[in-house]
């Protein structure tokens, strides 16, 4: 590989605020943030708005969405009770 060409590959901590979830991986991203992490080292820090901890795929929670009665319309044109 070429010198001075890569992005620095570093550890960086990605968090989920909205469960309170953080990881600690290797990743490329640039940030102007920190946070100190539970080994008492300081990592570059990254919001992320969705992570495994909160997306309904992962957590069961999902929500089917009925818009117009079109899953009662469904369910009596193929006739599924």
């Amino acid at each position: 590989m070429k010198k001075g060409i890569h992005p620095d590959y570093r550890p960086v901590v990605f968090r989920d605020p909205s469960v309170g979830y953080a990881f600690l991986t290797r990743s490329t991203v640039r940030t102007g943030r920190t946070v100190e992490w539970e080994d008492g080292n300081v990592y570059p820090l990254v919001d992320v708005d969705v992570s495994s901890e909160s997306h309904p795929f992962y957590t069961g929670r999902g929500r089917v969405l009925d818009t117009a009665g079109r899953v009662e319309r469904f369910n009596q044109r193929y006739g599924r009770s």
